[in-house]
């Protein structure tokens, strides 16, 4: 049975089986499957195709005298599950390949300064994003524009206090996002992470000394220009230089670490918070002390060796994969592994625009069903209100009737529970999955926004009223860490085909990132129009309708290799929404309502698929 024959005659969308090359393997039909020789470079190469193809390699590359190594190495990335009955492989070789999986973290120093810059990345990110949350208490009435009830024009200043809010978010969704896929082009990974690192840096900076409104909205659309090719870039330079067999939770760890920016950003405003006049200038700027490292730091890790490898600096590839990997064989493995996909994308891509491949998210059948889930998940983030806390948790705690100090301290709290329960989805992501964590967490943050909005009804004098609504804060805080927090930037980065990878996060991000600047630019309105309990009630039912778009149009992706997710992705999504609502929806009531024994009748059928990159399960790159 073909890949095609697993669908009816009405949904043949991803799939060519006319076109053959002189080898007599499939020859892909761009408009429909992009993927399936990308992926598979190696399959149904003979041995000595395979010998032949490696020999032509090193001479065209220069690795003469290592092409011994290369052979082995290749012979290897086309064998990866069968390396023990590997005759070409000797037992020093065999013990480097076993400890990929018994001594999963014994990694070069190089690769965890890679880990460490890429977590500082994120950090930055979160403390950006945290450092108006308490200059939001002082900063409006020390620029001339008061939102207080009763302040004059305070329904127009709401909106200014909200523009400026939301503006590293604008920037970035409408600017910074697009410039990752030419920065990442024309200056590399590291690149463009120094460019990040500079605006990261020099804008807060600038916020702190603003004099005006007006110059302090400018600084935060600067700020935009780098945290838009950050949020981008970092997960792809992530993926492309760490192993694959401890990919997936390093590209998940960009929301744990951007949550640990968070809770730093909170003890800073906390900390700061007794300086006077200065705070909201020092809350601004204290942003800066990581992005200095940043900065600084990514300089002294290697460069990705695709990146190199797309430049045809093989060479200089070779070095990096050398410092990233713990043997020659693991280097040699990975670079011709990584050749023969380019080789692949290269030829799939020949002509093809950065324009051309931003409507390919759109036009081609695969790779939209893609984008739509990405989609979903990205503004799923915004929908679920995370970031009316994350932006104004200090104003709504002040609302409740805190003290600045208190408001302070509540939102410290926040951060912390934000931060801490990330942590569970490392061990949770590839076990529970990433559509179960979704759909087991928004319905609990629903509740748990409207219960925190319904304290607002409480009246003033009670003692129940702040405690009350600072723990259905944190309760929401702790439903959304492990789910709607590290899913959809896991999410988005597996998705993607190679071929459409840095525009496809760039999309993602963007959505992500236009919403955030919806919410922080509409809520100060929001909530002088409905009220807190109004405004915490609207996000609550945003989290249903969220609930509802996941169920029907995300699929499940844990554990999948990367042919077994072009599988998934083929099936239209009008199959997928009505499996989920005429066959999975029954099972689950008659499952756990009913608590029968009935059996799921699966959507996907892998029988036949074979992965030849059985080391990339569950990494999604």
């Amino acid at each position: 049975m073909s890949e095609e024959g697993k669908l009816s005659s009405t949904e043949k969308v991803a799939f060519d089986e006319s076109h053959h090359d002189h080898e007599g393997r499939r020859k892909v039909d761009f408009a429909n499957n992009i993927q399936a020789r990308i992926q598979n470079p190696l399959y149904g190469l003979t041995r000595a195709e395979l010998n032949q193809k490696v020999a032509l390699f090193c001479k065209e590359k220069g690795f003469h005298e290592e092409e011994p190594l290369f052979q082995k190495g290749a012979i290897l990335a086309q064998n990866p599950a069968q390396f023990e009955q590997l005759a070409e492989l000797d037992e020093a070789d065999k013990v480097v390949i076993r400890r990929e999986t018994t001594h999963r973290w014994h990694l070069p120093a190089d690769l965890y300064k890679t880990i460490i810059i890429c977590s500082l990345a994120a950090a930055v990110q979160g403390w950006d994003q945290t450092g108006s949350n308490g200059a939001n208490l002082s900063f409006p009435v020390a620029l001339g524009i008061p939102n207080s009830p009763g302040s004059p024009n305070a329904k127009r200043n709401d909106w200014i206090v909200g523009l400026i809010n939301s503006g590293p978010y604008i920037a970035s969704c409408m600017i910074g996002c697009w410039l990752t896929d030419p920065l990442n082009y024309l200056v590399g990974r590291r690149g463009t992470l120094f460019w990040c690192g500079i605006f990261c840096t020099i804008s807060v900076i600038g916020q702190g000394l603003a004099q005006t409104w007006p110059q302090l909205l400018v600084c935060r659309l600067l700020l935009g220009l780098g945290m838009g090719p950050k949020a981008s870039t970092s997960p792809i330079f992530a993926a492309e230089n760490v192993p694959a067999n401890v990919r997936g939770g390093l590209v998940m760890s960009w929301q744990m670490w951007t949550a640990f920016g968070i809770f730093l950003g909170t003890a800073a405003n906390l900390i700061l918070q007794s300086t006077g006049d200065i705070a909201w200038r020092l809350e601004l700027g204290s942003a800066f002390l990581p992005a200095i490292p940043l900065t600084i730091g990514i300089y002294f890790c290697p460069e990705s060796p695709r990146w190199y490898m797309k430049k045809d600096r093989y060479l200089d590839a070779y070095q990096s994969f050398l410092r990233l990997r713990n043997s020659p064989l693991q280097a040699a493995r990975d670079m011709f592994y990584v050749h023969c996909q380019l080789t692949e994308e290269f030829e799939a891509l020949r002509g093809s625009s950065y324009l051309g491949r931003f409507f390919q998210l759109f036009t081609v059948p695969r790779v939209r069903r893609a984008t739509l889930a990405s989609w979903v998940v990205m503004i799923a983030q915004q929908m679920c209100g995370i970031n009316i806390i994350a932006f104004y948790s200090s104003s709504i705690f002040s609302d409740a009737g805190y003290t600045d100090r208190q408001a302070l301290f509540a939102s410290f709290g926040f951060g912390l529970v934000n931060w801490l329960f990330a942590f569970p989805a490392l061990y949770t992501i590839d076990t529970f999955g990433r559509r179960n964590l979704l759909l087991f967490t928004f319905p609990n943050m629903a509740w748990t926004l409207l219960a925190a909005g319904f304290c607002f009804y409480i009246p003033d004098g009670s003692s129940a009223k702040i405690p009350l609504i600072a723990f259905f804060v944190f309760l929401f805080a702790a439903f959304y860490s492990p789910g709607e927090g590290p899913v959809p930037f896991t999410y988005s980065a597996e998705v993607f085909p190679l071929t459409h990878r840095e525009v496809g996060m760039s999309w993602a991000v963007a959505t992500c990132l236009f919403w955030a600047s919806v919410l922080g630019l509409t809520w100060p309105s929001l909530r002088a129009a409905l009220g807190p309990v109004g405004g915490f009630g609207f996000y609550a039912g945003l989290n249903v309708v969220a609930f509802f778009m996941i169920f029907f149009l995300v699929p499940e992706t844990k554990q999948r290799t990367l042919e077994e997710l072009d599988h998934v992705f083929a099936v239209p999504t009008s199959r997928h929404a009505g499996y989920q609502l005429k066959t999975f929806l029954p099972y689950w009531i008659r499952r756990y309502v009913f608590f029968q024994k009935v059996e799921l009748k699966p959507l996907y059928n892998f029988e036949e698929v074979e992965s030849i990159t059985v080391y990339e399960k569950g990494a999604g790159h």
